[in-house]
């Protein structure tokens, strides 16, 4: 792309997500122009262009395609949406940012995998928070090798709902394919896999509560082991009653661990632990808005060709991973990814 062209693009979903981090993400950039947004709320989707100055609404994912022709979407649509939306957008020949996941499952991801080999488009699946300051300095630890060879993850995330309307779509399996665990673990695992380069999971042991009369579960665990002895430990909860919301991301190593939310680092001198955070390494700043910034990014430096599109192969073990933890928990037992 010519050096000060603006770059084209669409934004498809007009949900949370879009309004507290996409659309402020992007109309602070000088370098996009925003040419539609699509949804089948028209209303709230006029509401958020004028607010964003954004030039056309449209109800339908085709229209925005061939008459805004973005050369760069964004999907941010119900989960289930998501592997077709993807696919029609790629096809088209466009650039694809999709929010996680991308698929319903292993075999969607496929499916979108293919779609986008034979298009030639990049796609980035929205995992904002690789692009957390907290994260990167861990995983910039992990890389350096100062903590030995790595041992497992902990992770959690517990979020209080007091309100069924909150949750919104994510309630109905069919929908969102999932409940707290797509919706919250998804995320930590992927951490998990992310700052362990290279971890290959071999067995899933998951237990997960679905109370009465709901198709998605509101909480629950997961073990994962992976081949060389390396495993991942994700708890979450939706309806945690508690002081505050709780996240938290533990990476444990022979000589060393390294923990993000907040960032803490420790080493092992002298045979003792020894606190090496680095100073200055707590940014005053929304460390979620800053992750989105960052992703944007990336996701539009690799659109222009200026960067190499990263591996999607990362995605199909997630949600391999993903569907053996549902399995796992269906059938009470450890299974196989």
């Amino acid at each position: 792309m010519t050096a000060g062209v603006r770059m084209r693009v669409g934004v498809i979903g007009v949900g949370a997500v879009t309004q507290i981090a996409h659309l402020p993400a992007l109309a602070a950039r000088e370098d996009v122009e925003l040419v539609g947004i699509c949804d089948a709320d028209r209303g709230k989707a006029r509401a958020l262009a004028a607010r964003f100055r954004v030039r056309d609404v449209f109800e339908d994912i085709e229209d925005l395609l061939s008459d805004a022709r973005p050369q760069a979407v964004v999907i941010a649509t119900p989960n289930h949406l998501h592997e077709i939306h993807a696919a029609i957008a790629l096809s088209a020949g466009v650039a694809v940012l999709c929010e996680r996941p991308l698929a319903l499952t292993a075999e969607g991801v496929q499916r979108v995998l293919a779609v986008q080999r034979r298009s030639g488009r990049p796609l980035l699946v929205g995992m904002n928070h690789r692009y957390r300051s907290d994260v990167q300095t861990v995983r910039a630890f992990v890389h350096g090798q100062e903590l030995g060879p790595l041992r497992g993850a902990r992770a959690g995330w517990y979020q209080f709902r007091p309100s069924r309307a909150e949750l919104g779509w994510r309630l109905r399996g069919a929908e969102s394919g999932g409940g707290a665990m797509l919706d919250l673990g998804l995320p930590l695992i992927d951490l998990g896999f992310w700052l362990a380069e290279g971890a290959r999971p071999a067995a899933v042991t998951a237990a997960l509560h679905t109370a009465d009369g709901a198709s998605v579960e509101d909480g629950g665990c997961a073990l994962i082991s992976c081949e060389g002895g390396y495993t991942i430990f994700v708890d979450v909860a939706w309806r945690y009653i508690g002081k505050q919301e709780r996240v938290w991301l533990e990476l444990l190593g022979e000589r060393g661990s390294a923990r993000a939310v907040p960032l803490a680092i420790f080493k092992e001198l002298h045979g003792a632990p020894v606190d090496v955070t680095p100073s200055g390494a707590s940014a005053r700043e929304n460390r979620i808005a800053a992750s989105y910034r960052a992703e944007w990014a990336t996701f539009l430096a690799v659109a222009r060709d200026e960067v190499a599109a990263p591996a999607l192969d990362d995605q199909l073990v997630l949600h391999r991973t993903m569907d053996a933890i549902y399995r796992s928990a269906r059938e009470g037992r450890t299974v196989s990814v």
